[in-house]
């Protein structure tokens, strides 16, 4: 069997972090999705209080360690202009935040004055949300000081020390925290993925069909759709047809597809030669995140 040179695609993609903010009114919304490795932190503290009347903290105060077993879970955004740390305590405690730089300046030691609700904050505003245990503010006004920040591959953080004051509503109230991650964890590589397409097939004399084949190969395991378009010209006739199909792949050896297009109009298939446009799609399961690849060949096909 003769393939097209598989054309391979490495695709560092991120998982999506969507962050769900509950406002005070008990209305929720959605952080708009980010593409980014939320890593677990292996060592790293989180922890604030607040002012009597203060509406996230109700004047009480809270810590949360990876040496308590709380789970937290921290990345930055693809320019490292924003991080967030998610908290699930042992306790059934849960808490988001996130640190904002404005205008899509990476995160850098400093103090960040005028911040405002992430992420509905002005492009020249840094940005700040604390929320969790069904409580966060409509609206905000605080600052943030980053001490000291560190960011690795993939949207990960490994070092993040930084106080915060967040004050809902206006009121002068207001939470005060602070975050410290220690976190050596690396990423794991994105999904490569591998398409060939043989170069030949078979035109049916039965049915009018092209029958295609070749191989996919992937880093992952993961399931694989093939698809794509098969289009001929015959004596001054435009043959076209689409194909889809969908194998297992696991890292290691690749695996055999085979698909068949159907001419879309009266005139079939015929032995010779077709363009075939092909493309493997997968998600990455690491990042949700969908990687494609493609091939354009020229495939001949036989009378079968």
């Amino acid at each position: 069997m003769k393939l097209s040179a598989p054309r391979r695609v490495l695709a560092r993609a991120t998982a999506v972090l969507t962050l769900a903010l509950v406002m005070a009114t008990g209305s929720t919304g959605l952080l708009p999705g980010t593409e980014a490795y939320a890593a677990p932190v292996t060592l790293g503290s989180f922890g604030f209080s607040g002012d009597d009347g203060d509406w996230i903290s109700g004047g009480q105060s809270y810590a949360y360690s990876t040496a308590s077993q709380d789970s937290l879970n921290i990345s930055a955004n693809s320019d490292n202009s924003r991080v967030a740390l998610s908290v699930d305590g042992a306790n059934g405690d849960w808490w988001y935040l996130d640190l904002a730089a404005p205008s899509g300046t990476p995160l850098a030691p400093g103090t960040y004055t005028g911040a405002t609700r992430y992420p509905f904050n002005e492009p020249t505003e840094p940005g700040l949300s604390l929320s969790g245990n069904g409580r966060g503010c409509n609206t905000l006004t605080g600052n943030f000081t980053i001490s000291d920040v560190e960011f690795g591959p993939q949207g990960s953080v490994e070092k993040l020390d930084a106080t915060f004051e967040q004050h809902c509503e206006g009121g002068t109230t207001a939470a005060r925290g602070e975050v410290h991650i220690n976190n050596d964890s690396t990423p794991p590589d994105g999904l490569d993925l591998g398409l060939a397409v043989a170069l030949e097939g078979t035109a049916s004399t039965l049915n009018g069909k092209a029958t295609l084949h070749g191989t996919v190969s992937c880093t992952k395991p993961v399931q694989v759709a093939v698809s794509g378009d098969v289009t001929q010209v015959k004596k001054q006739n435009l043959i076209r047809g689409s194909y889809s199909t969908s194998v297992s792949c696991a890292p290691g050896a690749p695996v055999a597809w085979t698909a068949t297009a159907v001419p879309t109009g009266s005139v079939p298939f015929q032995r010779g030669d077709v363009e075939v446009e092909a493309r493997a799609t997968a998600t990455d399961p690491d990042y949700a995140h969908p990687v494609t690849v493609s091939e354009t060949v020229a495939v001949r096909l036989r009378r079968d």
